[in-house]
């Protein structure tokens, strides 16, 4: 297989040394699936960034995950895991936290969250099929068990909305879910300051759904050569409208990690520097 051609890609094989290779999770490095606890990365995927991680400047997940939920979630049986990778930093909850060389950094979470907690389960109640997942740092209501999961989503949304507003919270809607988190961060913020903190050169971002759209910006904004990749389903176009490259879901992704792992792997064997 060879690389599509981009400007973007073709800049970060020309100098790896600067690239930050920026990945979402849900969507991108795992399959969306009706339980998100089960949502375990594809099983290819640490093999590829183990492999990818040495060649480039950076690997960064940006996820709305806790760190420690996508390591573990990222275990592969017999193989390598994330937390296998070498370097590989995740920014978790959009940036809030981070977990880098087996170190989780994070703040205490916001207070606005009890409220949620206590709030949430009773607009939730009359709806068969919605479901709660506590992150820690952020709640999310989900409908894909719903008999009708756009349907709840919208009927959701209103109400979802004010609660958040009542708690000082921000909402981020994705595939089939809302989630209340706290605001003043999101996945363009925490790329942006990844970039220039690694003193990128050349960026690529992976993502599939609405709250990567940010992180789509982050890169069209950085003034540097990029490239958004967008993996794509039939629930979410809006980042497909966006992207530089549509790969077909995370098969797709590994696919292209592996292609770049490639062409990196032929650049480094004939000597180019």
């Amino acid at each position: 297989m060879t690389l599509p051609a981009h400007p973007g890609l073709d800049a970060i094989v020309a100098d790896p040394a600067g690239a930050v290779i920026g990945l979402d999770y849900d969507g991108t490095l795992s399959p969306i699936v009706p339980d998100p606890a089960a949502a375990r990365v594809h099983p290819a995927v640490p093999g590829v960034l183990a492999a990818l991680a040495p060649l480039v400047r950076a690997v960064v997940v940006v996820t709305g995950r806790p760190p420690l939920t996508a390591i573990g979630l990222g275990e592969v049986p017999g193989g390598p895991s994330l937390g296998d990778v070498p370097g590989l930093v995740i920014l978790g909850h959009y940036g809030l936290e981070r977990w880098e060389d087996g170190r989780l950094t994070a703040p205490p979470p916001p207070p606005g969250l009890d409220l949620v907690r206590t709030r949430l389960p009773v607009l939730v109640a009359g709806l068969a099929g919605a479901w709660i997942e506590d992150k820690g740092h952020a709640v999310a209501v989900h409908t894909r068990r719903c008999a009708d999961p756009a349907a709840a989503l919208e009927e959701l949304r209103g109400p979802v909305t004010a609660l958040a507003a009542e708690a000082g919270l921000a909402v981020e809607p994705g595939r089939m879910v809302l989630e209340l988190r706290p605001g003043g961060m999101d996945k363009g913020r925490a790329l942006s300051a990844f970039l220039a903190e690694r003193g990128a050169r050349s960026v690529m971002f992976a993502g599939d759904d609405l709250g990567d759209l940010a992180a789509f910006a982050a890169v069209e904004e950085a003034g540097l050569p990029g490239v958004r990749v967008c993996s794509g389903s039939a629930e979410v176009t809006a980042l497909a409208e966006r992207a530089d490259l549509v790969v077909d879901g995370p098969d797709g992704v590994v696919a292209l990690l592996g292609d770049l792992v490639e062409s990196l792997g032929k650049r480094s064997a004939s000597g180019q520097v």
